[in-house]
């Protein structure tokens, strides 16, 4: 073998090298960015449960909790009242009213129904006359699915549903029933959270063995008035970018809340 073949060889390797190496230095970037995009589309789903808990915690307990032992056990355990408001007016002289308001407490519901599940009212767009539902109790629907028809003047319009999930009641009502606008017709229920989901884990940051969520619950003084704040973020971000001291709020460490505002927005949002 002369010397001009040996060169050739040597460069085809080393040029088959060079391309593998360029390869896996690509395939890694583009593996990394799928890991970090996955890992926080799971971190704000907890995120996201945590929040609702702590909101619906608040509900009852009239605070947050920075325990998630206590938590935890809420969400297991826990009712949450069912609260029917109303006012009783009553007209007195020179035209003053006295408002008397009155709450009552109608049942309880367990708090990881009114966590993980949202329900939602299906109302008369207009005031017509009812054609009849388009779908039964027990169908799932999703948005801008044919809801009912109503008769409008001498048009028949078909409204679409504004949210998804269970059809779970329908009101009583016949074809050919006056509608009046905002009338209840329909109630549905969806579940945003995976009721399956293992609360043993729900402070554990996802994709970061034996790390937790930091927990913050307090109060701060908003004009003389004592207010209650709660602030929940990952301590130890996957993405590189998302540093404390990144002045980018959107950037920062995943993390819904504030210690010092009245606030439960998520930085992702």
């Amino acid at each position: 073998m002369n010397l001009t073949k040996i060169l050739t060889a040597v460069l085809l390797v080393a040029s088959l090298f060079l391309a593998f190496r360029l390869y896996r230095s690509v395939q890694g970037t583009i593996e990394e960015r799928e890991l970090i995009t996955s890992t926080e589309t799971a971190i704000i789903e907890k995120l996201k449960l945590i929040r609702e808990a702590e909101i619906v915690f608040h509900s009852v307990n009239g605070r947050y909790t920075a325990n998630l032992d206590s938590l935890t056990s809420f969400i297991e355990n826990g009712q949450v009242p069912i609260i029917q408001r109303r006012e009783i007016i009553t007209q007195k002289s020179y035209g003053v009213e006295d408002v008397q308001v009155i709450i009552d407490t109608l049942g309880f519901v367990a708090a990881k129904e009114k966590i993980y599940k949202k329900d939602y009212t299906v109302n008369a767009s207009d005031n017509g006359i009812f054609m009849g539902f388009k779908v039964k109790i027990g169908n799932k629907v999703i948005k801008n699915q044919k809801a009912y028809s109503i008769k409008v003047g001498d048009k028949v319009n078909e409204p679409p549903f504004q949210d998804q999930g269970t059809v779970t009641k329908q009101e009583s009502v016949n074809v050919g029933d006056e509608l009046k606008k905002g009338q209840s017709l329909m109630g549905l229920s969806e579940y945003i959270f995976d009721p399956n989901t293992n609360l043993k884990t729900l402070g554990d940051v996802p994709g970061q063995t034996g790390l937790k969520f930091e927990i913050f619950a307090g109060q701060v003084d908003k004009s003389g008035l004592k207010v209650d704040v709660i602030e929940v973020k990952d301590p130890k971000p996957i993405n590189p970018t998302r540093k404390e001291s990144n002045e980018a709020k959107n950037r920062k460490p995943l993390h819904f809340g504030s210690r010092f505002d009245v606030s439960t927005s998520g930085n992702w949002e």
